[in-house]
């Protein structure tokens, strides 16, 4: 009885986590909720669209005390200052409505894109709005789009999170460069590996 019981258990968990699963988008699925309204740390609105430029933009699921968006804050740096110079618009996302309260309050992104050198958009993504659109569940987590609001590349800025010295391969870097050359994406998916993004209700 007690086994039939366990099992009925991990059924029904497991049917509950499938069903507040958020399906994510895929590679070549047009950049869903691209003229929602989001408010930038300055105060000003801007929109996915108004952030993109002429090679497309890169999306950037981030927060403020993330021990992984710590660990990755000087390759995020890298990265966004890559995609830039490259023709691609930069927009950081901070999705933790959870904690608005708190660490991720407009003050404190503010603050802590001061202290980073944020030399890009760092807005709120209220009540997570956006992070449910793609399906973001991570921070950091990345989404690269092309010129024509497709995307192409979904995941981590390179094969090692944990260990910026032992990276082998800068997967988001070659994706950016290989959309510029519109050749082919090699990799156009990798893991995320991060903090969950804070939700209200979650």
């Amino acid at each position: 009885m007690k086994t039939l019981f366990l099992i009925f258990t991990m059924i029904s968990a497991f049917a509950l986590t499938s069903s507040n699963m958020i399906e994510g988008i895929k590679i070549g699925d047009a950049m869903p909720n691209d003229s929602t309204l989001l408010t930038n740390i300055d105060g000003k609105t801007v929109t996915l669209n108004s952030e993109k430029r002429s090679n497309g933009l890169l999306v950037m699921f981030s927060c403020n005390t993330c021990p992984y968006v710590i660990k990755n804050q000087t390759r995020t740096n890298e990265i966004c200052k890559y995609a830039a110079a490259n023709g691609f618009g930069v927009i950081i996302l901070n999705s933790n409505e959870a904690k608005r309260n708190d660490d991720d309050s407009k003050a404190a992104m503010k603050k802590y894109a001061k202290a980073q050198g944020y030399d890009w958009t760092y807005a709120i993504d209220e009540n997570s709005v956006i992070a449910d659109a793609f399906g973001a569940n991570k921070t950091p987590e990345c989404y690269l789009f092309d010129s024509n609001s497709k995307l192409v590349y979904h995941g981590a800025i390179d094969d090692n999170p944990n260990d910026a010295a032992n990276v082998t391969r800068k997967h988001l870097e070659i994706a950016i460069s290989e959309v510029k050359a519109k050749k082919e994406i090699t990799i156009k998916e990798s893991k995320s590996v991060g903090c969950s993004i804070k939700r209200k209700n979650a």
